[in-house]
Order: structure tokens, then C-alpha cells, then sequence
């Protein structure tokens, strides 16, 4: 390991200790030497864009997201992908802890001339999420997971979504895939390749590309037409997979039935399957308009009980403060490294 690379090491393993650290350039040498040189033992998973490594840091580990065939990378997608994440902070949102813009000149041959050429190495690093993914965890209501642990799942998933919407940004690609989940079973949103972030006066956005995943997606999506509510969408299909293994369900009556068959639940645990459903089916309405907010998802959850008008205000304030917090030196680090070397391609 490099000198540099040493001293980020140092620094990598401080930042995952201290939660108020910011995130920061890391050199492509330190995550080379934490993942064992990208190897396929190290690694987590992989994406149509993306392959996850496991970094270790002496006891403790990071999760690597190296983003595949840099030569053709969407600059402008890697770099919409860490103005999200460094300006968010949020216990149901995933920490970055890093990112790595990396551009060297390699000697090819080209048409029989030995030329230079930019190779680009762009990655992510996050703090390490021990349960994987959600998609590992959703059963039908008959086995898998207890009530109460699905309940937190879903309560959180819509805080974290609560949290990215007060703040302007739109997911556009939740799934239970792109949700990881803790050793305590707290939910965290990730994967922000695609997201987008709205203007202070802008409710939507008009695209010029289909993007997301089959079966989350709204029905007006096909218009190209991007607003708050097309995450809402998603959020619906997810809470009833959750609830029941399946992507869709008739009524809330039928999914606290399943639920009954499975288990006797208490009065509260009653309550709690049916206000989680209607959010779920409301959610999933084909009118937009139709749809709830997160912030009449919050509201809901506060007058069921799940979450105190305590903790309401605390997450008030977290948007607004954490939001804020973020240097804007590091942003425009990130705009500089990323966009430069593109001017010599």
C-alpha cells in the first residue's frame, strides 16, 4: 500500500467510526488493497451497471461499488449518484462514506498506432449493511418473518423515503433489491444511479429514457413524466410485498386475514397489518393524484402509534438540518474530478 493510500486507509477506518464524518475523495490504490484487488471472493453482488465488493479494514468492513465498463461510463449518472448521496443523512438512508474518480493513461493499440488512452475507474464506498438486500427476506405471510419485524421494516423504509422527498430527491428505482437491511433488521435505501433531484419550485420532470425496474414502475411513467408521486408507486408495491410475498393484494380485509391464519395478533398488531395495507393499496392507485404524500404516510403512522410526534419533529429537523450539512467543497471536488479528465477523451 502507497503512502497515500495508507493515510486514506487511516482515514476510511476513522469515517466509519465517526458517523459525523463527511465523505471524501478515496484513492482507487486504497480500495484495490481493501477488496483483495476486486476478486471474486470479495464479492457482494453485481447489477446491469454495478459490482459490490466486501472491504475490510481490519475488523470491521466497507461494501466497494465499482461501476462496470468505465471506458462508456454515464459521467453525468456517477455524478448524480454522489450529489444524492452526500447530500443525505438519514438512519434508513445508506452512508456513503467515499467515492473514487479515477483517471489514468494507458498505452493501447489502435488501428496497428500505439496510442494514449483515458481509463476511468469510478467507485462508491458505503458503510457495510450485514443482511444483504430485503428481496432476501420477503416471504408470503405464512412463514418468514414475525409481524413486528416487518412492521419496523415498513415504518422505516417510509421514513428514509419521507426523508429523500422533504429533501427534493426522487428515487425513481425502489425495490426491494435496492434496500438493505442491517443486522438489526433497520432498513436502508440504496442504490441512487438513477435518481434524480428536483429545483426548489419544480414538481416535475420530463425524461427522455425509460428507467426502473418492471413491475415497481407507475402506470403515467410511460409518459416519460417524473414526479414525487412515481416513487410512491414503487413504495406501495413494496409494503405489499412485504406484507404478503406478492406484489398486489384485492383488499386490506385479505391481507389481514392472511395474517390471522398465520398467527393470533393482538388488537395493535390487527391495526397495524390493516392501516400498513390501505397505505400500501393507496399507494399503488393508477391516479396519481390519488396517492398519499410521505407526509400523509408520516401522519398515518403517527396516529396508529408507531411513531411518536417526538420523533416526528426530530426527523422535521433532520431534514432540515443534515440536508444543509454537507460541504460544498466536497461536491465540487467530486464535479472537478469527474468532468475533467472527460474533456480529454
Amino acid at each position: 500500500m502507497d503512502g497515500n493510500a495508507s493515510t486514506a486507509y487511516n482515514v476510511l477506518e476513522r469515517m466509519v467510526l465517526d458517523e459525523s464524518e463527511e465523505p471524501r475523495s478515496l484513492p482507487l490504490s486504497l480500495l484495490e488493497t481493501i477488496t483483495n484487488n476486486f476478486s471474486d471472493e470479495m464479492k457482494l453482488g453485481s447489477g446491469g451497471f454495478a459490482v459490490v465488493y466486501k472491504g475490510v479494514l481490519g475488523s470491521r468492513a466497507v461494501a466497494v461499488k465499482l461501476l462496470c465498463g468505465a471506458m462508456n461510463l454515464d459521467e453525468k449518472q456517477f455524478i448524480k449518484e454522489v450529489q444524492c448521496l452526500m447530500k443525505v443523512r438519514h438512519k434508513n438512508i445508506v452512508r456513503l462514506l467515499g467515492y473514487c474518480a479515477d483517471t489514468q493513461g494507458l498505452m493501447i493499440n489502435f488501428e496497428g498506432k500505439s496510442v494514449m488512452a483515458d481509463v476511468r475507474n469510478r467507485a462508491l464506498c458505503f458503510e457495510y449493511v450485514s443482511n444483504g438486500s430485503l428481496d432476501n427476506f420477503i416471504t408470503d405471510a405464512s412463514r418468514g418473518l414475525e409481524w413486528r419485524v416487518r412492521y419496523k421494516v415498513i415504518k422505516g423504509i417510509c421514513e428514509g423515503l419521507h426523508y429523500l422527498h422533504e429533501n427534493r430527491i426522487l428515487h425513481l428505482d425502489l425495490k426491494p433489491s435496492n434496500i438493505l437491511v442491517d443486522g438489526n433488521m433497520v432498513p436502508k435505501i440504496a442504490d441512487f444511479g438513477l435518481s434524480r433531484i428536483f429545483d426548489e419550485d419544480q414538481s416535475k420532470i420530463i425524461t427522455t429514457k425509460l428507467i426502473g425496474s418492471v413491475g415497481y414502475l407507475a402506470p403515467e411513467f410511460y409518459s416519460k413524466e417524473i414526479t414525487l408521486k412515481l416513487d410512491i408507486y414503487s413504495l406501495g408495491v413494496v409494503i405489499m410485498e412485504i406484507l404478503t410475498g406478492e406484489k398486489g393484494f384485492s383488499s386490506a380485509e385479505k391481507v389481514i386475514e392472511s395474517w390471522r391464519n398465520r398467527l393470533e395478533l393482538s388488537h395493535g398488531d390487527d391495526e397495524q397489518v390493516r392501516v400498513c395495507a390501505e397505505i400500501g393499496m393507496q399507494c399503488m392507485e393508477a391516479d396519481r393524484d390519488k396517492r398519499p404524500t410521505t407526509q400523509d404516510i408520516i401522519k398515518m403512522f403517527i396516529e396508529l402509534g408507531g411513531t411518536s410526534s417526538e420523533e416526528h419533529v426530530s426527523l422535521q429537523e433532520s431534514t432540515n438540518i443534515n440536508f444543509l450539512h454537507t460541504s460544498s467543497q466536497f461536491f465540487s471536488e467530486v464535479v472537478m474530478q469527474c468532468i475533467l479528465p472527460c474533456l480529454h477523451l
